[in-house]
């Protein structure tokens, strides 16, 4: 949604009022009168088709999310806290981030985890190399070409977000789409560094029953 500049008059207590409810949603000024205004004709703008997928998020986890945290850092991100089961139980931040303007992505997931063990650090890459084998054979040939890619660095991993092939997901198919990936990935995590998956085997078997529940890829 293409946007320009317009100057308005406003009354100074209303723009006092403005920028203390635009703090308290994380946004700013512009933003917020721009969605106020978007409410009020009854337009739906990207970051409303945003919030609406994040509150969708946002329920599932609190269903069913046990120790998964959410918080919304801002208008096209949101970020998911969940403790690991490991030694001193440090922390794994999962932040959905949504794209303005969507193509062949809508979004992607930034896996971030911050930890001095090198014991971890070779447990964690290794959980994601098996991950991305999953993938790979599963479901990638069900999106376009290189919409599903994938992004290791120090202390974080990156996978895109796209909708499958010839697929026109609503605002709660996506939503509920990114929750039950998250929480299948933490929970699967959490097992492969509790060494329940007694061979690669076992993770596969898990990751099968997740795409046979009948959730939708993302």
């Amino acid at each position: 949604m293409k946007k320009n500049m317009y100057s308005l008059m406003l009354a100074e207590d209303v723009i006092r009022e403005i920028d203390l409810l635009a703090e308290e949603q994380g946004t700013n000024r512009s933003n917020l009168v721009n969605q106020i205004l978007a409410d009020y004709v009854s337009l739906t703008t990207p970051e409303k088709h945003v919030r609406n997928i994040f509150d969708i998020i946002e329920n599932f986890i609190g269903q069913h999310g046990n120790s998964l945290l959410y918080s919304q850092p801002n208008d096209m991100t949101m970020s998911i806290k969940s403790s690991l089961q490991y030694h001193y139980r440090p922390t794994i931040r999962y932040e959905v981030e949504m794209y303005r303007t969507p193509k062949q992505t809508i979004g992607q997931l930034k896996i971030i985890f911050r930890t001095t063990s090198a014991e971890l650090l070779i447990e964690l890459t290794r959980f994601f190399k098996l991950w991305m084998q999953l993938e790979n054979i599963y479901i990638k040939q069900f999106f376009q070409k290189d919409a599903i890619e994938y992004g290791m660095e120090n202390g974080k991993f990156l996978r895109t977000f796209a909708v499958p092939n010839d697929s026109d997901y609503t605002e709660e198919e996506i939503g509920n789409a990114i929750s039950n990936y998250i929480s299948t990935f933490d929970e699967m995590l959490k097992d492969f560094l509790a060494g329940k998956y007694k061979a690669t085997e076992d993770m596969e078997k898990r990751y099968l029953q997740y795409l046979n529940s009948g959730v939708q890829l993302i």
